[in-house]
């Protein structure tokens, strides 16, 4: 009985004990973890700006600038040495309504080829006065030397580079900014335009406006003039892309003029099987093909010119210029090599 009594009693404390913990873990009052969280310091607030309501007008008005107005007698082209205005394209590879210079930046419009000037305005005479009004007197023999001297190096900081493109239109304008702080530019010419020096220096003279005081093989020094002010110099608008060249009639026909079709097929066989007259290289220098072509068809009457790795498009540039200059006809292109005819004898 009393083993009895003594079990019940532990059994009673031990369920108070139980119940007391329980009540102590279970209550939130009490509730004690071994790692209590760190809550995160609160930010004071920001303060808030004060945004001033602009008016906004309903129909906002965008004036759109000025076309430029250039006073330059000549018509705008993209290259004024390698193109020729006597022939007449006979197709366009894009709409003449693209033009070069952007959409409302000129007031000329362009034909596909150029940006005539007005055919009214007198400003061809203007443009000879003021150019001898800019290049006053004449240099001295000791002038002409030291400017000479100065710019004739290869390393002359005031120099451009004259491509296949010839005289472009952004040339002239990379001339005058030369001019801003040189009196002379250094000018050398590369590739297919050396062929006819004379006319590259024609052009640069006429549309820059300045005068040719050194002239040695390709290498030219373009003086400025004594009177030249860089703050008056003449408006060139840019050319914001190179146009795509127009479509020309073919230049080599399938039957040469005065030959029959088998005569014509047989000259180029004989053209193609004879030995080279000179070999040219890519972006060389062709100032001596006249003159050596002119010499070889005194005794000869089918010339070949090697023009391994200088190109298609090159080779058909100087076939073109040939042409005019020597003058002869081209019958073949084939495989890099042009084929000379001197033509009927007169």
């Amino acid at each position: 009985m009393l083993s009895t009594r003594r079990s019940l009693a532990l059994t009673k404390e031990a369920k108070d004990l139980f119940l007391s913990l329980r009540a102590r873990f279970l209550s939130t009052d009490c509730y004690d973890p071994p790692f209590s969280p760190l809550s995160k310091p609160t930010k004071p607030p920001k303060p808030k700006k004060k945004t001033k309501k602009t008016q906004q007008d309903p129909s906002p008005v965008n004036n759109p600038p000025a076309p430029a107005t250039s006073d330059l007698p000549f018509d705008f082209r993209y290259s004024y040495s390698e193109t020729n205005p006597a022939i007449e394209p006979i197709g366009y590879r894009e709409p003449k309504r693209f033009s070069p210079f952007g959409p409302g930046r000129l007031d000329r419009n362009w034909t596909g080829t150029c940006a005539p000037a007005s055919p009214e305005s007198d400003d061809q005479r203007q443009w000879a006065e003021e150019r001898e009004k800019i290049l006053g007197e004449a240099l001295t023999e000791e002038e002409v030397a030291e400017l000479v001297e100065r710019y004739r190096h290869s390393d002359c900081s005031r120099q451009i580079n004259l491509g296949k493109g010839g005289v472009t239109h952004n040339m002239i304008d990379d001339i005058h900014n030369h001019w801003k702080k040189a009196e002379a530019v250094r000018i050398k010419c590369l590739g297919v335009p050396t062929l006819d020096m004379d006319n590259i220096c024609h052009h640069l003279e006429e549309k820059s406006g300045g005068k040719i005081v050194y002239r040695n093989i390709n290498i030219l020094v373009l003086y400025r003039g004594r009177n030249y002010d860089p703050k008056n110099r003449p408006i060139i608008p840019l050319m914001l892309w190179k146009p795509y060249p127009p479509i020309y009639p073919r230049l080599v026909k399938n039957v040469a003029d005065g030959l029959t079709f088998e005569e014509t097929k047989e000259m180029r066989n004989r053209g193609l099987h004879t030995p080279a007259l000179m070999k040219l290289t890519r972006n060389g220098v062709y100032v001596n093909v006249v003159g050596r072509v002119r010499e070889e068809f005194e005794t000869e009457e089918v010339v070949r010119l090697d023009c391994t790795h200088v190109g298609m498009s090159d080779c058909k540039r100087i076939g073109v210029k040939l042409k005019d200059l020597v003058p002869c006809v081209p019958i073949l292109f084939k495989d890099e090599q042009i084929i000379l005819w001197r033509g009927m004898k007169n």
